[in-house]
Formats: structure tokens, sequence, C-alpha cells
């Protein structure tokens, strides 16, 4: 029987990422705006399923990607924010965990993922580029680091050639839809006149781009190919070039140089290479592909118009910078990563097209799960109304770690029901086993957050098997106390895309962005290395090569704006830490910031506390309705962390449990220094670990407990593995481990 046939011992599992797409974005779970992308596949999909209308991730990818794959919460992996080029090993996803892909194994399944990975690797790891195999993956083929690089402005080097800046990464029909498009060297691909489709809406250099190639207006097939034109290996364009990465069963393969794979749409690329793997299963052998699409992250770029619902000339190429355009961009990247999906159904045999072109699902016709959700809360530049644009992705409020959950397939007994419990990520974890057959509470030799999900398939009316959700963003572990540098955004826009920002504290400056052109491709000004010579409002400019805190930068601004117009004006600062706990129908904040304060010399920490009633209902068309959100009018706190008026008994008493659970979460998992293979012991196994890497790699590991002094006299890691470390190690031998347990 083959391994796609309904009667299959063990179901398929068909897992779908996508990036950036909170739950104010799905006209499926009730939400959307006055503008929702157009989602027909999915919508197809959750209507003959089960949508869970009630679940958390963490606010940012790589500590929500850890919590699906793995069953535990940042405060257990110590994956806090989106990895960067500068965090640690001890801040990305351990070899030692029992992932998804190696819990699955023990049934029988292969596994493989495509698109993003952004859960370890390649810096500050011993595995560097075989992270995904290190992890447990079969196959992975994709993109290793969080994001696709920046737009390349130069349309491959044309602008050397026009001294034209193109801010989409191509040739806009507005300057010129004639020319030839020409191909790599390595790719023996001859020129062909462009536009290569006459009859498409898409500008010429658009549809040059999407097959592969560099546009070279008012040219001709029969030209040489231009001296000017840059297919360099390391010229990338967002979407459209990009650093893939592949690993075989450990056989890594890094920028194969032809045009397919690293050359084309992105959401394309990732979709057909699912596609060939799925198909190319062994029968009766059970399988997970984990599609983890890139889209809708940054930076905005013009998706195909073939895989939108409108032609792209009103996003023709002109300009790719600002809002509201990036968000229509932005709609239209959701509704190309939709059609793609769409496809990919239709093209594994999962379903198919009717007449009209609208997609035919029937979840009993296959022995395949689906499992479609967001890894974290929408950006705040693309947030739709009623959500808060100011407290979305990178925060644990509502719109920052709500996200859409949709599971379907033959399991399921009542197609279209929905959900209201309190899910969480990590449930995902849970639910992978059960759908294998396996029990991961007894299957994984350490402590679980994860709780099950396959009732709520099989039993729509199954009463809540969570009592509190959990959520939390923080910082991840650098050399010593360095942290990400300072980004300055503007969130005071509004969700239909104007922008109301006049003065300095109604921008955010905030230390998520993990370099220069991931900043700035969130419409953000940098303030860290390399920054450029910046003027800001009034004719503010940094007067230091680099800050490293926000604190810093408010400090600078605060002394430059003395005795002018904005004097005393700051930058709203991003928390350090933001944690969330939910019960059915409160919630209670706490945010961490480091500060400036002109009365002191030094940055100071402020901790607030923030208690909001919150609630599920449907805001169709971005009308608020009845539906609660942890918005700053519903806070039921003052400045001082009480409450402002009488509060009902049943709000104390919401109170006091949330406040008694989070204070126990904070040290359910409390570290344990020199335990790098997390088994809850130190001891010789621990040192022959080191050993190895102290030998053979001598960087950033799972082993790098030690070697910098913090200003309080604290011991923190230093990138390197050495005899610092084994010290530590010696003097922990035989101590036990603090205690773990799980609060759900």
């Amino acid at each position: 029987m083959a391994a796609n046939e309904p009667g299959s011992d063990k179901p398929n599992i068909l897992f779908v990422m996508m990036d950036d797409v909170g739950i104010d974005q799905m006209t499926s779970f009730g939400y959307g705006g006055a503008n929702a992308p157009r989602m027909p596949h999915m919508d197809a999909v959750a209507q003959a399923g089960v949508r869970f209308r009630n679940t958390w991730a963490q606010p940012e990818c790589s500590p929500a990607r850890a919590g699906f794959f793995a069953g535990r919460y940042p405060t257990r992996t110590h994956i806090y924010q989106a990895i960067g080029e500068n965090d640690l090993a001890n801040a990305q996803l351990s070899p030692y965990e029992v992932t998804t892909p190696k819990l699955l194994k023990q049934a029988g399944y292969q596994s493989a993922m495509f698109g993003k990975f952004h859960l370890a690797g390649p810096h500050n790891n011993p595995a560097e580029y075989n992270t995904p195999g290190v992890l447990g993956w079969d196959y992975f083929y994709g993109w290793i680091d969080g994001m696709p690089p920046a737009i390349d402005t130069t349309a491959g080097g044309l602008s050397s050639h026009t001294n034209t800046a193109y801010s989409c990464g191509f040739v806009p029909k507005s300057e010129s839809n004639q020319g030839a498009c020409f191909y790599s060297p390595d790719s023996n691909r001859p020129a062909v006149a462009a536009p290569l489709d006459p009859a498409s809406k898409d500008a010429a250099g658009l549809q040059c781009v999407t097959s592969g190639g560099l546009f070279v207006p008012g040219a001709s097939p029969a030209d040489a190919r231009p001296a000017f034109l840059n297919f360099d290996i390391d010229q990338y364009n967002a979407y459209y070039v990009s650093p893939l990465l592949i690993v075989d069963h450990g056989q890594i393969t890094r920028d194969p140089r032809v045009d397919p794979p690293i050359r084309g749409y992105r959401t394309t690329i990732e979709t057909n290479a699912a596609i060939d793997w799925i198909k190319s299963r062994p029968s009766g052998q059970p399988w997970m592909a984990t599609v983890s699409y890139t889209s809708a992250h940054t930076p905005w770029q013009s998706p195909p118009g073939g895989l939108t619902s409108e032609p792209a000339t009103p996003v023709d190429g002109t300009d790719c910078v600002g809002l509201p355009r990036g968000r229509m961009i932005q709609n239209r990247m959701t509704e190309a990563m939709d059609t793609e999906f769409g496809r990919l159904l239709v093209e594994t045999g999962l379903a198919s097209y009717q007449a009209d072109g609208s997609l035919h699902y029937d979840p009993k016709a296959s022995n395949t799960m689906i499992v479609i959700i967001g890894d974290n809360g929408t950006l705040g530049q693309a947030v739709k109304n009623p959500f808060d644009v100011s407290r979305a992705k990178g925060t644990a409020y509502q719109t920052g770690v709500w996200v859409p959950l949709i599971v379907a397939g033959p399991l399921v007994a009542e197609p279209g029901s929905k959900i209201n419990h309190m899910v969480n990520g990590v449930d995902l974890f849970q639910l992978f086993g059960e759908l294998a057959g396996i029990d991961v509470h007894q299957a994984v030799p350490r402590t679980l957050d994860s709780v099950g999900l396959r009732d709520y398939l099989v039993n729509p009316a199954q009463p809540a098997m969570r009592t509190v959700n959990f959520a939390i963003s923080g910082l991840n572990q650098q050399v010593g106390d360095q942290r990400n540098s300072p980004c300055v955004v503007d969130p005071g826009l509004q969700a239909d895309g104007s922008t109301t920002t006049t003065d300095f504290a109604g921008k955010t400056c905030m230390q998520v962005a993990t370099n220069k052109h991931i900043c700035e491709d969130n419409m953000g000004i940098w303030w860290g290395p390399d920054h450029d010579t910046l003027t800001d409002l009034a004719g503010y400019a940094p007067s230091v090569a680099r800050y490293n805190t926000c604190a810093e930068v408010n400090k600078d601004l605060y002394a430059a704006n003395q005795g002018g117009p904005h004097a005393g004006e700051l930058y709203t600062t991003f928390p350090d830490q933001s944690v969330a706990l939910r019960n059915h129908d409160y919630k209670l904040v706490r945010n961490t910031f480091l500060l400036f304060d002109p009365a002191q010399p030094d940055p100071v920490t402020k901790n607030t506390e923030e208690f909001y009633p919150v609630n599920e209902a449907e805001a169709p068309h971005g009308q608020i309705g009845a539906l609660m959100l942890d918005t700053v009018d519903n806070n039921l706190f003052d400045a001082n962390g009480g409450f402002k008026a009488a509060p009902s008994q049943e709000a104390v008493a919401a109170y006091e449990q949330l406040e008694s659970k989070l204070n126990a979460m904070m040290v359910a998992s409390l570290d344990c220094p020199g335990d790098g293979n997390i088994d809850g012991q130190v001891n010789h196994i621990d040192i022959d670990i080191w050993s190895q890497l102290s030998q053979h790699w001598g960087q950033s590991s799972l082993y790098d407990f030690t070697g910098f002094s913090a200003p309080d006299g604290s011991q923190l890691p230093d990138g390197l593995t050495n005899s610092l470390d084994y010290a530590l190690i010696s003097a922990q031998q035989s101590k036990p481990c603090p205690p773990t347990y799980g609060i759900y």
C-alpha cells in the first residue's frame, strides 16, 4: 500500500510554517482587516480541518521554531530571540535535544525540511552547515539563516551602466519593458528576448529575475553578455537569488552554481523541492515534510504576478520602499505563498483543482495529516486592524504571539470545527508524536512543556487541556555581556498604512535586528557598527562609531537636543525581556527595560507589570466588536503595577493565580552549569565531550560556560571552549542539577 493512501499504518505529516503571518492576517479565523491577503487554498484546508483559534507561539521565529521541534519553552532551550551571527552555541538548538525528526525516526519516519531553517548554525556552532543533519533531518533543502539577503538595488550590476538604483531588485516597467534577459555563464542558457511573456502584466525585469536571469533594457539576445552584469555567487537579491544549502544525509552542498536552484522566486523553489522529495518517497514508509516558507518575512519584494490574484502593475517595481506600498507587497507575498501551497497539495496528490480553479481537498482521501501554523505574530508595519501595530512581532502581547493553527486530515472527526481552548506552539511536538503513536513524555528523557492535541481532533468537545499559556522574548547569549546593536524603527503607523510619527518619542529603539541589513530591511535606522552617516529628526546624527544599547542612543540624543525644539524627547525603548502568562480570561505581562535616566550616570533597569482581560472574539473587516486585546487602554493596572480601580473578585483571583504560576515558570528550568549535554547531571561524560570539543573545535560550544567576568562579578561565556570551562565542569561534578518541572 502506498504511503499516501488511506489505511496505512502511520500517517504522513505535512507541516507548513508561515513566516511573520499572525492571526490578524487570516480571514478564515475571523480577522484580516479591510484588506486581507487572499488565501483560498489554506482557507479550503481550514474548512476541512480544525482551526485552533487560541494558539500562542513565541514572539520571534527561532524560539518559536525550537518549541515546535523540541516541545520546550525558551527558558529551557535558551533561545529567546531570532538567532544571529553573534549568538553563541548555547543560544541555538542543542544537538542533545530530542527533536521531532529524531523522535519520529523511532517510528520509522523519514524527515525533510524545505525553506527557512534558523534553528542553529552556521556561526558559533561546531556543526556549522550540518546543523540540519545533526538535529535529525534526513534531508534539508533551503536557507540556514533567518531571512533572505537584502534586495539588490543594482539589479545585478545594471545600475553601474544606468546610474539608477532599483529598489525592488529589478527594472520596473515604467523604465523599459523591452530588452534581453541574460543568464549566468554557469548555466549555459542562451539569452532571450524580454519580456518573456508579452501577455503578462509583470514588468520584463520581474519576468527575467523570476526565470533566473538579469534584464538589460534595449539589449538584444544576439548581443554579447554585458560585462557589467554581476552573476557572482555572492551577488544575492532577496527572494530571487539566495545562498542555498542542501544537506542530504550529512552530505553538504552550498550555493550550487546553476540558475536553478539559487535563482528564481524563493517560495516557488521551496515548493518545488518539497514536491520532488514527497513524490520520491518509497511506498509504505511514513514521512514528515516540513515546508518552512520564508514568506512573508522582510525584505518585502514583489512576487511573480502569476502567483497573486491581481497582476503586479500597482507594484511594477517602481518603488519597494516605505508604506503603504510595502504593505501591498507583503499581502501579495502571502497570496503567492498560498498559491504555491495549493500547488504543493495538487502535485503531491493530496488535493486537486476544480473546474473554476478552486481547491478540492478531501481529508479522508489520503493518509496525510496537514498542520499549518504561523511562527510568530505579524511584523508591526504589516499588522491588520484592529490589532496593535506597536505591540506586534517581538513582544509577548497578543499581536506578537497569537498565531493561526490549522490541522486537517483523516483523523479529524468534525471538519470545519473551531477550538477556542489555549494551545501553545510547543504542543505541536506532542501532536507529531501522537500521530506516530509515540508517548513523548516517556520517549524524551527531560522535562517537556507540551500537552496533547490529538484528542481535540477526534473529539471537538474535548475539555481544555491547558490552564495557562506562556510566551517570552529576551536576549540571546553572546560573548560576555554583548548584545545586538540598536535599531530605531517607526511603529507609530496606523494599521491602514498611514504614519503619524512626528517626534522622537514616536519611534522605538530595539535590539532585535541581528545586523545592519536586517534593520534597514525592516525600515529601521541602524546605530550599530558600520552605520552610515545618518541624519534623523532635527538634524540629529550619531556621534560615536557604535552604540551597544538603546540607553546609550537615548543618552546621546538627550545631550544633542538640549536647548532645541526636541529637548527632553527620547526614543521609546523596546524591552530587553517581555514575558506573558494567561488563563482563559486574563493575561499578565512583565517587561524589563534598560533605560537612560538623565538623573543617573549609568543605564537603569526598570521592571513593569501589566494585567489585561483578553478573549478570542472574531473581528471581521477590522471592527473590534467584542474582541479584547492587551492594548494600552485595556490595561487594568496603573504605572505602579496596581489596579487602577476597585477590581472584581474574579480579577484579583486571576491575578494572584497568574502571578504565582509565572513566578514558578521562571524558575522551572534553572541552569545547571557544566551539564552541556542536558542529561540532568555533571559527570565524566561532560568531561569527555568537553575534551573532544576543546581539542578539535575550541570555539563556541555548549561547553562554553565561563571566561568573561561581568561588572557584577558573574561569569559569562567568552566564545571559547577551553581550560576555564574544564575547571568549572570539574568543580561541578557530582553536584545534583536543580529539578525541573512543567506547568500547563
